[in-house]
């Protein structure tokens, strides 16, 4: 008997995968381009497609590494406004997140010998994402498929099936247009070898053969893009409310914005001050409630008299609730507090809201005692902040609002219980000082814009220095400011108390979905075992040979 071919080198191996692995970086840069600033949507799916065929028929280990090659120039690509903090900060967070991308590929590369595995492949990207959510440190959501298509055709979705309806939509329609080219190319590649050799009648047949299911793949894509059209948004109010959100800008945006006591305050104040001059000449309207963003108050109010006397002035300039973002010492000495104070004109503090999710290492510095030692750039933390216990629910004015601070935008549940229990309109209040024309405040943006839908809810967006916005419960943004710029955004926005299915069902869709693709890597695993087993072969076939070496 013949001797069996020797096997490649190591090197060798490298060099035949060097193709896919640059083709993997430049879908991750295209999958960044979906994202804001850029907003160029439709390169999500391009972006699902080209993992899919990147991954199909290779082995876990090889789908695990194409995976990351994608996801460590998407997330370093997204992820590129933590620049301000340090390129080390960037490309640390991105191999986190691109870890769980190598999950994602090693699961479609096993899943991809299953029948309907593009099915399998849309709900491993639920899976991906699920587990991004939440770990680790209570996860990082930043670059969910979803929050690419916040002004697509999927968006409406939203409110069916929250954003994991939205980033399974976007992934199934990616997978099937991947399934289709699998069917496709071989034919194509036929067809070429038969017009050298006219009256191949059976070759031809197969290839219609391929092209009838890619056809039908690629009207399901289709489909999937429009369904959205078909699903109600509702907007109907049972009353409305007029606000005002005052963005008082910073004069030293990154790292540094708070390095002068009482600036930002009075930034605050002082365009509360002249929006009040406006109103009592007739030049604007009288607002309901006025909004100050996240930081508004640089200093405790309950402890700093000046930064108390300075806010009670604005607020009854104004003469109406406001509601002041702040810095609130304690419970102790190493702890703050990050909250949304209703400040009334003429009792002053009331109700409050503590931000829940505080970010890792911006806001509190997890194992400081060690880390802080290696990174001394961690000891500008002075104090961790100290988490909130209850939602956001609170009446201001005749507005009983939802309010999040900043990054929890991004998180589902905390939303969905903040409308859940009441919120009649959310409000987002932010500090994106740090990260001013970077691309972060567009990407916090499209996040709200899609929570609009989501929840049927307007969205008032306050933020210090930009982009502070009004956004109606479709989803459309009625008015926004530019960044670093003074400025106050009126509007008169509905309250509304219907809830959405995405509110009713929760995290039901999410779960469902995450754990069919889980289940379906069992199956596709279970199955390699018995093969295995049975004939000590495995199956290594790809169905790309001619385009990925």
């Amino acid at each position: 008997m013949p001797a069996d071919p020797p096997k490649p080198g190591r090197l060798a191996r490298i060099r035949a995968g060097l193709p896919r692995t640059g083709l993997a970086v430049l879908a991750g840069l295209l999958l960044a381009a979906a994202f804001p600033p850029y907003d160029l949507w439709p390169l999500s799916i391009v972006g699902v497609a080209a993992l899919s065929l990147l991954t199909r028929g290779r082995t876990a280990r090889q789908g695990a590494w194409t995976g990351f090659a994608f996801g460590f120039p998407f997330f370093l690509g997204l992820l590129s406004w933590l620049s301000v903090i340090g390129w080390d900060a960037t490309i640390g967070l991105s191999v986190v997140e691109a870890l769980f991308v190598a999950a994602l590929g090693a699961g479609l590369a096993v899943t991809s010998r299953l029948p309907v595995w593009p099915l399998w492949g849309a709900c491993l990207w639920v899976a991906q994402e699920w587990a991004r959510d939440r770990l680790p440190l209570g996860g990082f959501p930043w670059g969910r498929l979803a929050f690419a298509n916040t002004a697509s055709p999927y968006t409406p979705l939203a409110a069916l099936g929250g954003a994991p309806l939205v980033t399974f939509a976007v992934a199934l329609t990616g997978t099937l247009l991947a399934w289709s080219a699998v069917r496709l190319l071989p034919a194509l590649r036929r067809d070429s070898t038969d017009t050298e050799n006219t009256g191949n009648t059976a070759s031809t047949a197969s290839s219609a053969r391929s092209a009838r299911p890619a056809a039908l793949a690629g009207l399901g894509a289709v489909g999937l893009l429009l369904v959205g059209y078909a699903v109600p948004v509702p907007t109907d109010a049972a009353d409305t409310v007029k606000v005002a959100i005052v963005q008082g800008n910073v004069e030293k945006p990154g790292m540094d914005f708070l390095g002068r006591p009482m600036m930002v305050l009075n930034n605050h104040a002082g365009v509360t001050e002249r929006f009040a001059e406006d109103v009592a000449a007739g030049r604007a309207e009288r607002p309901d409630v006025v909004i100050w963003p996240e930081n508004s108050s640089d200093l405790d109010p309950f402890t700093d008299p000046a930064a108390r006397a300075r806010i009670d002035e604005a607020v009854r300039a104004v003469g109406v609730p406001t509601l002041v973002g702040a810095l609130v010492d304690g419970p102790d000495a190493q702890h703050v507090q990050n909250e949304g104070i209703v400040w009334d004109p003429m009792t002053g503090p009331g109700a409050s809201y503590t931000k829940q999710h505080p970010v890792p290492f911006g806001e509190y510095v997890p194992f400081r005692s060690e880390l802080s030692k290696v990174i001394t750039r961690l000891q500008r933390v002075a104090r961790d902040f100290y988490p909130g216990q209850g939602n956001g629910v609170m009446q201001l004015g005749p507005a009983r609002i939802g309010d999040v601070i900043c990054f929890e935008v991004a998180y589902d549940e905390i939303i969905r219980d903040t409308v859940n229990d009441g919120g009649r309109v959310l409000v987002v209040q932010t500090n994106n000082a740090t990260y001013a024309r970077s691309g972060q405040p567009e990407q916090q943006l499209a996040m709200s814009r899609l929570r609009a839908v989501e929840h049927g809810r307007s969205v008032l967006i306050a933020a210090t220095s930009g982009i502070s916005a009004v956004i109606a419960p479709d989803g459309s943004v009625v008015s926004r400011t530019e960044e670093l710029t003074p400025d106050v955004l009126t509007a008169t926005v509905p309250l509304r108390d219907a809830r959405t299915v995405a509110d009713r069902v929760g995290a039901v869709p999410e779960w469902v979905l995450a754990l069919a693709g889980l289940a379906a890597c069992g199956v596709a695993v279970a199955g390699g075992l018995r093969r295995r087993r049975s004939d000590g072969t495995r199956d290594a076939s790809d169905p790309l040979p001619m385009m990925v070496p």
